[in-house]
């Protein structure tokens, strides 16, 4: 009987009623685990197998899952009835928004959604009413969410997009059926860290934003090489796009003024999500109060329009607000905690890894991790595709599994610490990192 018994019963049970199984596809991997519990920095499967998570709801729980003070804040809007009406504005939507704008100060005014994806939508809809273009760029290896301008190109294989030459743009790698094929047309695709290419499409097209994560963090942790966010800001300027930053994965884990604090490049909007509640469904879009407020423009045919009958929900909104309060409290020390970990980890993986005998990179921002199979940094998903090896990396995370670590058993995803990780956590997951590594 397989370990995973009771998850495989669960999956094949799902799979009567949902497509899959599973209602977010890409949580499907090998192997499929259920999980029923989460507390701190351990989940708990169905099949009461225990783990150290670095999976994190993909990067979603910063503070670690079911934080008491996130949880109490949630508790206390339903026990103070606070309900959903659908009329009118909230206490707690103008409490969430001032708190907010007051922690990310490239933030003039926000507007709140259900997801990120929701998010990075109505950011673009801004920036082709705000520039009345069409064009967009977005990145090869970036993901922005599901709707049809950014689902996209997200881990091509290179028989699919073919080798790249700067300057250039890759073909539209579509990640779903169903997307019109006039979207393929207005979405143009480059690599992370080249501005060649972006001052080449610029010049080819009517540009109206370009969108990206300011670290590329769904294929691992890729960082801007020096110059290249405020190479797109003066190009923006330039020529008259908005620059959008997607920072619903690296939004509030690596610096309360969002990444952008940290390299003080100002966007004209970003958006953000997950560690902004905790994991709980919270989206927002942020920036330049003349951008923001094309969702109020008098005139009809320059509004953009925002609904959601979930928007700003009261106990995520409470849950936001928690989140907030805790991130920002110096007393608490959030940020502190997780760097002293994560460059406990890092170093703790460059003494285990030359046991393999093969290159290696670890890279690291903050919390955020991935080990790389390849002798150098990456600069863009190409460089990634070309010189990583993916199958000692699968099994790499499926024998760490084993171990009661779990990281999503798929090459280059992100590890993420929490504030609810300890020292002992660090140690025993280098620990059994050390037991693998004499295996494989």
């Amino acid at each position: 009987m397989s370990e995973y018994s009771k998850s495989e019963d669960i999956l094949r049970k799902n799979a009567q009623w949902i497509p899959g199984g599973v209602v977010s596809l890409n949580r499907k991997s090998d192997p499929n685990i259920c999980f029923v519990q989460g507390q701190g920095s351990r989940v708990v499967d169905a099949d009461g197998n225990s783990y150290i998570d670095y999976q994190a709801g993909f990067a979603a729980s910063f503070l670690g899952h079911n934080d008491q003070d996130v949880n109490a804040a949630v508790l206390k809007t339903m026990q103070e009835n606070q309900v959903l009406m659908g009329a009118g504005p909230t206490l707690l939507e103008g409490e969430f928004a001032e708190l907010f704008c007051q922690s990310v100060p490239n933030a003039e005014s926000i507007q709140i959604t259900t997801t990120g994806s929701e998010a990075t939508y109505h950011a673009i809809r801004i920036a082709r009413a705000a520039t009345n273009r069409d064009h967009i760029i977005v990145m090869q290896g970036g993901y922005n969410g599901w709707h049809n301008d950014v689902a996209c190109n997200v881990i091509s294989s290179l028989s699919d997009v073919g080798p790249f030459q700067s300057p250039g743009e890759y073909p539209f790698d579509s990640l779903s059926a169903g997307v019109p094929k006039a979207h393929s047309s207005l979405v143009h695709v480059v690599n992370f860290n080249d501005l060649d290419s972006v001052r080449e499409l610029v010049s080819k097209y009517e540009i109206a934003c370009i969108l990206l994560e300011p670290i590329l963090q769904n294929v691992g942790i890729v960082k801007p090489e020096a110059g290249y966010l405020e190479g797109l800001r003066a190009l923006a300027d330039e020529q008259g796009f908005l620059l959008i930053f997607d920072e619903v994965k690296t939004g509030f884990r690596h610096a309360l003024g969002g990444y952008q604090s940290l390299v003080n490049v100002k966007p004209d909007l970003s958006t953000f999500g997950k560690a902004v509640a905790n994991g709980y469904p919270l989206g927002v879009i942020a920036g330049k109060k003349k951008y923001m407020d094309y969702f109020v423009d008098p005139d009809k045919k320059r509004r953009v329009m925002i609904a959601g009958t979930f928007n700003a929900f009261p106990m995520t909104t409470a849950a936001a607000i928690a989140t907030l309060k805790k991130l920002s409290n110096p007393q608490v020390g959030v940020y502190e905690h997780v760097e002293r970990l994560g460059a406990i980890l890092e170093e703790g993986y460059n003494k285990l890894f030359p046991i393999l005998g093969v290159p290696f990179h670890v890279a690291r921002q903050g919390s955020a991790f991935c080990v790389y199979f390849m002798d150098h940094a990456p600069k863009n998903f190409h460089d990634i595709a070309t010189n990583h090896n993916f199958e000692l990396d699968t099994t790499y995370r499926k024998r760490l599994i084993e171990q009661g670590i779990f990281n999503f058993p798929a090459a280059i995803k992100q590890g993420s610490i929490s504030f609810a990780h300890t020292e002992e956590d660090i140690y025993a997951t280098l620990e059994a990192t050390e037991k693998v590594l004499k295996t494989i």
